[in-house]
């Protein structure tokens, strides 16, 4: 994954993609531009998301590293030759001794580049080359509500606010600096179940 400057910006192979992709997204929001692109060969294309293959994606092919590097530029512009370069490097610095097993961590990472990619590391070398362009959206915001053990939503002196009640991603004190992928439906339904009943009860009390 490299920025508009043509480097990379992390360690692509830090963890899974539930462990890492909130993260990312603010990683990319912090590159010039705000945007990275995602460089693929053919060894591990059959492995990509289905949403890699939706209609709204911005999606560049071809045969070299410098044919790619022109047909990013017609949508986001790279640094060509510092994109080359990176490539090069990387392609150099893969542990290609290491078994590739994308089914867990599997230790095949990169030497004498920062920063390291840790795991799964495979040279960008068997065309045709692909380049997907990404930004960020917005799942959710760090922070948000407080409430108490019954759901209800408390004021800045920590007391309850009548009649109010939140659930799932508008708690906050969830999450901080990531997100594991799907804990906000576990947190939804937990949250949910509780602000639910003790919504339920106060109604019949009055």
């Amino acid at each position: 994954m490299v920025n508009a400057d043509g480097v990379r910006f992390c360690d692509e192979g830090a963890d899974f993609r539930n462990y890492t992709y909130a993260k990312y997204g603010r990683l990319i929001l912090e590159q010039p531009h705000q945007f990275a692109w995602q460089i693929f060969d053919q060894q591990t294309v059959h492995l990509q998301r289905d949403e890699y293959r939706i209609r709204q994606v911005t999606k560049v092919t071809a045969d070299t590293i410098e044919q790619l590097a022109d047909k990013m530029a017609e949508y986001a512009a790279v640094d060509k030759p510092q994109f080359l370069d990176t490539v090069r490097a990387f392609n150099k610095a893969v542990q290609k001794e290491v078994p590739y097993n994308p089914t867990v961590k599997d230790g095949r990472g990169t030497v004498g580049i920062a920063p390291p990619k840790t795991n799964w590391a495979m040279a960008i070398e068997q065309p045709p080359f692909e380049a997907y362009c990404t930004t960020c959206g917005v799942t959710f915001t760090f922070g948000g509500l407080c409430i108490d053990t019954d759901g209800r939503v408390l004021d800045t002196a920590q007391k309850p606010i009548p009649g109010l009640y939140a659930a799932g991603e508008l708690v906050g004190g969830l999450f901080y600096f990531n997100y594991p992928g799907g804990t906000g439906l576990v947190s939804g339904s937990v949250f949910g179940k509780i602000a639910g009943t003790s919504a339920g009860a106060a109604v019949l009390e009055r």
